[in-house]
């Protein structure tokens, strides 16, 4: 049987909102925080630098994830270094490829060289997987974070991926694989199945964490009478015609 307690996968959260971000950090099972751009445009996030030394703040003592925006590969490695001034407890997300599918393999070998724990994201294929492994730092801590989720929506089965690119990843024993946008709550126990070290999730997913264990009777018992309950609130009819008479 499943349980929570029995993960050895850490739970990291993603998302761009302050006060759910902090609601999470109150939880000692969440060891970590992911942003991204589009996340934080989604929150109404106007100032980026601002709102993460907020968070940085906020969460001092937890890794927490934020991007570079720009799409030169130069400018890249700049931001990068900025953002890494943040906090010692900061990973900044470099994307596998810019706009262009330019590899940013080159900077990433740089900053990781300079010590930067980078988190290399948007990685869909095992080539990405190999190429990033083979620029990383070995003596440097970084993520790749492989997208899961998306995978899984163009009907590939994202497992047999998962498991490879740990396999790839045993070169660099200081690099962890993230699995990223997962779809429900089964995918943090296929991400724990298949070896990756962490998964990040939003936190709706992360709040289905106390339906872990749930007896399923109880659980379809709960069903009904919400549907039943939600016809009574709607005050729903429906006319029933006599029987025919025989």
């Amino acid at each position: 049987m499943k349980t929570a307690d029995g993960l050895s996968i850490k739970l990291f959260a993603d998302g761009a909102d302050l006060t759910s971000m902090l609601k999470l950090y109150a939880n000692p099972k969440i060891k970590g925080f992911t942003t991204n751009p589009t996340l934080m445009r989604k929150a109404g996030i106007e100032d980026y630098e601002a709102f993460a030394r907020d968070v940085l703040t906020a969460i001092p003592d937890r890794p927490v994830s934020f991007e570079v925006f720009s799409d030169d590969l130069d400018e890249m490695a700049a931001q990068a270094h900025t953002i890494a001034s943040w906090g010692d407890n900061v990973n900044v997300k470099i994307p596998v490829t810019n706009t262009k599918g330019t590899f940013t393999g080159p900077i990433i070998e740089k900053l990781s060289g300079d010590g930067i724990v980078l988190n290399v994201t948007a990685v869909f294929t095992l080539e990405q997987v190999q190429a990033i492994a083979d620029v990383l730092d070995p003596q440097t801590p970084s993520i790749v974070s492989v997208f899961a989720g998306r995978i899984a929506d163009t009907g590939v089965d994202p497992m047999p991926i998962m498991r490879a690119s740990v396999e790839i990843l045993r070169s660099r024993p200081k690099s962890e694989l993230l699995w990223a946008s997962p779809r429900e709550l089964l995918n943090i126990f296929q991400a724990d199945e298949a070896g990756c070290h962490i998964i990040t999730a939003t936190s709706d997913i992360l709040g289905k964490l106390k339906f872990v264990d749930k007896d399923l009777d109880e659980f379809s018992l709960e069903t009904v009478k919400m549907f039943y309950d939600d016809a009574q609130a709607a005050a729903y009819s429906i006319y029933a015609a006599p029987a025919a008479a025989e």
